[in-house]
This record gives C-alpha cells, sequence and structure tokens, in this order.
C-alpha cells in the first residue's frame, strides 16, 4: 500500500523529543507479511518525521523474496519503520514496523525485545501470510491485536469467519483499517491500549 495517499497530520510534526506532558511510553510492533500496509500505517499515526528503511525492490530478490502476490509493491521495508504518537497527554507509543520479507526476519528478534503489545496487519487476500507472524508474538508471549487492512480489491469477511480462518481466540480484539488514515490507525492503537489494559487489569499481563 503506498504512503502518498495517506493522510497528513496537520501543521508541522512535532520534534523528536517526548511532550513534556509524557509519563510515560510504551514500544509496541507493527508486523505483517509483505506489502500489508506497516510502513503506511507507521507513517500515517506518526506525530515525528517517520523514520523508515524502504529500497526499492529489484530483481536480486527475485527467488528469495515472496510479495503475497501483491504486484504493485516496488519496495520494502530492509530494516524497520519508526515512529510515534501520544494516546493521551501522559503516553506515548514508540511503534516499531518489522520487514516482512523472509531473509529479514532476523530482526524481529530484536525488534520484538521490550514490546509491550503489537499489531499484526493483515491482507484477506492472503491470510496465510499472518500465520507465522503470530506463532512468533505467541512463542516470546507478545499480546496482540490483528487489524484487517482494507485494500480496495480485497474481499471481506464477517469478523467471526476471521477468527476461524485465523484460528484465534475470542479474546484477541479483530479490527477493520484503512492504514492510510490517521483517525483509522489511532483507533487500532487505541484497540490495542485498551486490550493491553484490560489484561494488566486481569493480571494476565505482566
Amino acid at each position: 500500500m503506498d504512503f502518498n495517499g495517506s493522510d497528513t497530520i496537520p501543521g508541522p510534526r512535532t520534534e523528536d523529543h517526548l511532550p513534556h506532558t509524557a509519563q510515560a511510553a510504551a514500544k509496541i510492533v507493527i508486523v505483517g507479511g509483505f506489502g500489508v500496509g506497516k510502513t503506511t500505517l507507521v507513517g500515517s499515526v506518526s506525530e515525528i518525521r517517520p523514520l523508515a528503511t524502504e529500497e526499492t525492490t529489484t530483481q536480486a530478490g527475485t527467488g528469495l523474496d515472496d510479495d503475497y502476490g501483491s504486484g504493485t509493491k516496488t519496495a520494502t521495508t530492509v530494516a524497520m519503520d519508526f515512529g510515534r504518537i501520544s494516546i493521551t497527554d501522559t503516553l506515548a507509543l514508540h511503534l516499531f514496523g518489522t520487514p516482512g520479507q523472509e531473509r529479514f526476519r532476523f530482526l524481529w528478534n530484536g525488534l520484538f525485545e521490550g514490546a509491550l503489545g503489537a499489531v499484526v496487519l493483515v491482507d484477506t487476500r492472503r491470510l496465510e501470510a499472518g500465520f507465522d507472524v503470530m506463532g512468533r508474538l505467541e512463542e516470546r508471549g507478545v499480546p496482540f491485536v490483528v487489524a484487517v487492512n482494507s485494500f480496495p480489491d480485497a474481499p471481506r469477511y464477517p469478523v467471526e469467519e476471521l477468527r476461524t480462518a485465523l484460528d484465534l481466540g475470542l479474546e484477541i480484539p479483530i479490527v477493520e483499517c484503512d492504514a492510510r488514515r490517521r483517525a483509522s490507525g489511532r483507533d487500532v492503537l487505541m484497540t490495542l491500549t485498551r486490550f493491553l489494559h484490560s489484561l494488566a487489569l486481569s493480571g494476565a499481563l505482566t
């Protein structure tokens, strides 16, 4: 998904330092398969100028990279994306977008380290791309929510069908989003923070 069509944040982006009212910051990872919109989501919600490590895809990746049927993807993240959003006056989220290509997934362990939670971004045209991602998060004990990125030509399914197809428990939130729209991406992150809060209250989040 191209970042060119993303919402822009009104006015200039803030400086890189945290707002003076911030009392806490949490690390959140944005994960998913190749071309599901991770870079777009981080870029659209970030209140600072996002860091992106995208490189143009070339024929050198043929046989190494799986584009999961994304015929229009021309660039790929090779290290990480980084952005920040203030959810409240006192809480800021540091967002780390992971590379989707299999050959760059050795970076995941470092990006997952210290993460409070994760957003798993999926595309209904290729749900299978999310299985490995969710499996690795479960292995590391990182709580996550699933965000279904609404591509214009992608089929839409009821949440119950998606939950069954992804083999997810009833406790894991599934939400629809448009990664290009800041308000939509912020709603996803709010869903994650509420989920993490509920886990903390129940004692399931340590």
